[in-house]
């Protein structure tokens, strides 16, 4: 057992002492429950402050053994409160505490399972962009690197149940499968379509067979990550202005021009207004998709297309004018 689950249990055994203590003395002295907790907690801590009131002998008998299995509890807390003092594990613990804590109080957060190359990637791109997120990493030797980026995480396998539930998979809205195995992938993604039915599922697979299946397995997306690679560079020597072209309208890369996406509120000075009148208004902004409601998306929206509260634009054009119509 490690230290830190050495120290829970301590501290669970000290408790539940301080509470059966407090108990017997209500029971045996019919002490009130200020009294019998400041009774048990005296007793167990050995500090030799007065009696609240003289013990019967039933009350001696039971303060005898209190000491007994109480005073162990708290001999055995010491201990190991100073064997993490000496370890240098203490504020390791207290930081993982703070971390549970946070990842606690997360909703709509995205979970990332995996942080090798493909889910460094993408946990960088989310980080970058300040959205909630979650990663599960089994890799000892991958946490530090976790700290250094600033990510939440869970130590841990995400193909145990008990894990994902740790990252709050009730609460989140996505998780991205990004392990380096198509037959854990698979597992992960059946777990998660399990505990949360709504949330939206973005696999990797490495072969054929395993896009396939992720998909029956009920994932949202698959991506194929060799092959959109050997795509791309099959494409560069091709089409070499095409790329650069996707290159520089990367979404939320620091450039002049940006692609986006942009919900509609129903207070937007673009609701009710046509794709026209959005685009005469914006000069150098360009909406390139529309999709509305759980229809699909439809590419290159016709001008006079009016625009509606909860619509979503895919729009291309100078980065200022997309802030400017995100935040309207």
């Amino acid at each position: 057992m490690t230290a830190t689950r050495r120290f829970a249990l301590a501290i669970s055994l000290v408790a539940a002492m301080t509470v059966v203590g407090a108990i017997g003395y209500i029971l045996i002295e019919h002490m009130s429950v200020l009294d019998a907790f400041y009774m048990s907690v005296i007793t167990i801590s050995t500090v030799g402050f007065q009696e609240v009131k003289p013990l019967s002998p039933a009350g001696r008998l039971f303060t005898i053994g209190l000491i007994v299995t109480g005073v162990g509890s708290a001999i055995y807390l010491f201990t190991v409160i100073g064997e993490l003092v000496v370890e240098g594990r203490l504020r390791e613990f207290l930081g993982k505490s703070a971390m549970t804590r946070k990842i606690h109080s997360l909703e709509q957060h995205v979970i990332v399972c995996g942080f090798g190359r493909f889910g460094r990637a993408v946990v960088e791109e989310l980080i970058r962009n300040a959205v909630a997120m979650v990663v599960i990493e089994a890799d000892p030797a991958k946490q530090a690197d976790l700290d250094t980026v600033g990510a939440l995480h869970v130590a841990g396998s995400a193909l145990e149940d008990s894990v994902l539930e740790d990252a709050g998979i009730g609460s989140a809205r996505a998780i991205i499968v990004a392990t380096g195995s198509d037959a854990d992938n698979v597992y992960i993604t059946l777990s998660a379509r399990e505990k949360n039915p709504k949330i939206l599922i973005y696999a990797r697979g490495d072969s054929e067979a395993g896009l396939r299946r992720l998909k029956l397995a009920g994932a949202d997306q698959v991506v194929a990550a060799y092959q959109w690679a050997g795509m791309r560079i099959a494409a560069s020597i091709l089409r070499p202005s095409v790329v650069d072209f996707l290159q520089l309208s990367v979404p939320g890369r620091e450039s002049e021009v940006d692609l986006e996406e942009i919900r509609i509120s129903r207070e937007s000075p673009a609701a009710g207004k046509t794709i026209a009148a959005l685009e005469r208004e914006n000069p150098r902004l360009r909406v390139v998709a529309l999709k509305r409601n759980d229809q699909r998306l439809e590419m290159i929206p016709a001008a006079e297309t009016k625009i509606e509260p909860d619509d979503l634009l895919v729009a291309i054009g100078e980065a200022d004018s997309l802030k400017r119509l995100a935040s309207a």
